[in-house]
């Protein structure tokens, strides 16, 4: 089975770590599809810290991790659906952006992918943006 999640992944921390060893445990094989730069400061109102070359990198060193690709550089989000046909798509506790679809997307493909949303882990200590506010 294969399990896919979507994510920026900048300054990379245990809540990360925790989130893809959690979608890991529900299939075999994890692919993790790496938000672009352009996408980032899109959504986020502001550029990465880290580029999407070295997110990819850096996502590749971790053992749970089987296969690191870059998001559609068009924002075609729902390509890379349709490309991999996962088993299992896992989303995040707080992940919002392009969920909105997704079912419909799924369906649209003739997937029979199941959406699972994973908990948090220690949400008010380990989040990005609370990480950056500190550092900054």
């Amino acid at each position: 089975m294969t399990v896919l999640v979507f994510g920026t992944f900048d300054i990379l921390h245990a809540g990360h770590i925790h989130f893809l060893q959690s979608a890991k445990k529900l299939g075999e094989t994890l692919t993790v599809v790496v938000a672009r730069d352009k996408t980032v400061k899109l959504l986020k109102k502001k550029q990465p810290v880290h580029t999407e070359k070295e997110r990819v990198t850096i996502l590749r060193e971790l053992r749970c991790v089987d296969q690191v690709v870059l998001g559609d550089p068009k924002l075609n989000v729902y390509a890379v659906i349709k490309k991999i046909k996962p088993d299992v798509i896992a989303l995040g506790y707080d992940q919002i952006a392009f969920t909105d679809k997704l079912q419909e997307k799924i369906k649209e493909f003739g997937l029979n992918t199941k959406i699972v949303r994973l908990k948090s882990y220690k949400s008010g200590k380990h989040k990005s943006s609370k990480i950056l506010k500190i550092l900054s």
